[in-house]
């Protein structure tokens, strides 16, 4: 499989200030292969070192911070050669282990010839534990699911994704494209981005075999809730977790602590939420009171949504089989907008730096689905599954902030078009968001 990380990856192998380098993802998002991989394309040798499967490596930091010193244990113990600028050196699951993570400060300030990158389940839980870590010495990056993009590699599309990352008009895609890729996107929703079920449906076309690689993903989540340091915030975990499907299939998609358990307050939960938020299994994003810099001054910290890290997880955890697609029964028809949700806010998160926001109203009653930051403008998007669309919301939005809305957003079933400040994206080009936005910024501007 192709991941664009490796194009990131390449650009920090090159960079004349490049730092030991941290990959946090979820589990089983493909951080492993993706390193070993970058390893073996650009590198004369890769070093390999796993400090689960081998826990005497973790001695070798324990007792000196002398970075040769550490390095001439790990090439003994191991049998591996460590050449500096051209072995990839790959410290994995780290998560348990604080003294490996602290020594990036010592490669990246007396051994920068080496090239060091650490990979671990569960690392965003770690490095928000309070313990010595290396501020300022190490470069963070995020390997998220595999997008709809590198799905159509996968899925031997790739004419398909060069027409798509060739279009360079405003203007309605033939229908010779816009078919195919429609039927793709729906396979995407059933797969979702994780490796393994990916690989499981586009190289064997086996369904049973994705559910279950599915299934063994999500209850490889649920037994690292025990983890949590306290047993009693385990249960807690787990209920807010499987409540996800429940919260987003509500037309009000703000969460709920009463649909985790019936009399469920705030102050019982909020823990167990957090370490969901901050093991990457889910995203939580706060409503917004207006549209303005910065994003985060306007946020309403008593109100927010949260989504699952991949739409297919979400598929599988609410149970929804993959016949529902090709029916279109009634169950995916109630359960597809938040489907679509999921699968939008994946593709903005990863072309926007600041996490994307909602904004809604009571009496009566307006949502706009997500306000993203491009650049310095604010724009808001609206989430519709199918093609029929109505935008009373959009438009109230406009209403009511009309000198800071350049630009309204709605992705949809509906061919791509430009409909005076409305951009209308099919849901297939949700990845292509920023560059038709800024498309649309310039045409807006300019007049053309």
């Amino acid at each position: 499989m192709e991941r664009f990380i490796l194009e990131k990856l390449l650009t920090w192998k090159r960079s004349p200030y490049r730092k030991p380098l941290i990959l946090k993802g979820v589990r089983q998002v493909g951080k492993t292969w993706t390193l070993k991989e970058f390893g073996r394309r650009y590198y004369e040798n890769t070093a390999y070192f796993n400090f689960d499967e081998n826990e005497t490596y973790a001695q070798f930091f324990e007792t000196t911070k002398d970075v040769e010193r550490i390095l001439q244990n790990l090439m003994l113990a191991s049998g591996q050669k460590i050449r500096p600028e051209k072995t990839l050196i790959i410290f994995d699951e780290v998560q348990d282990c604080p003294k490996v993570i602290n020594s990036m400060k010592y490669f990246c300030e007396n051994a920068p010839q080496y090239h060091v990158a650490c990979a671990g389940s569960l690392l965003g839980i770690a490095l928000a534990k309070p313990s010595s870590f290396p501020v300022g010495k190490v470069r963070f990056m995020q390997i998220d699911p595999m997008t709809f993009s590198e799905f159509l590699l996968a899925n031997g599309d790739e004419n398909l994704l060069r027409y798509l990352d060739a279009v360079s008009e405003l203007e309605p895609l033939p229908d010779a494209f816009f078919q195919p890729l429609y039927e793709k996107l729906k396979m995407y929703y059933v797969t979702g981005g994780m490796p393994e079920p990916v690989s499981m449906w586009t190289q064997a076309r086996d369904v049973d075999a994705m559910q279950e690689a599915l299934s063994d993903i999500i209850n490889a989540y649920e037994r690292d809730f025990a983890k949590h340091p306290s047993t009693s915030e385990f249960p807690k975990i787990s209920m807010v977790w499987k409540s996800v499907p429940s919260q987003l299939s509500k037309e009000n998609k703000k969460f709920l602590y009463k649909v985790v358990k019936d009399g469920a307050r705030a102050r019982e939960y909020e823990d167990a939420l957090q370490w969901l938020v901050d093991a990457r299994l889910v995203r939580k994003i706060y409503r917004s009171s207006a549209p303005r810099l910065p994003l985060s001054a306007y946020d309403d910290l008593s109100a927010f949504k949260i989504y699952l890290a991949d739409v297919g997880l979400l598929r599988r955890l609410a149970l929804l089989a993959p016949t529902a697609f090709g029916e279109g029964n009634r169950l995916f028809t109630e359960f597809k907008g938040a489907l679509t949700e999921n699968y939008v806010l994946q593709s903005l998160a990863t072309q926007f730096e600041a996490e994307p926001r909602y904004w809604a109203k009571s009496n009566p009653p307006y949502e706009v689905d997500f306000l993203v930051q491009r650049e310095n403008d604010i724009i808001p998007v609206e989430v519709k599954a199918e093609s029929n669309v109505t935008s009373k919301s959009l438009k109230k939005f406009k209403e009511l902030f009309p000198t800071e809305v350049k630009l309204r957003v709605r992705f949809s079933l509906n061919n791509l078009k430009l409909d005076h400040d409305v951009l209308n994206i099919p849901l297939f080009m949700a990845d292509h968001a920023s560059r038709l936005m800024g498309m649309a910024l310039e045409r807006l501007e300019t007049g053309k």
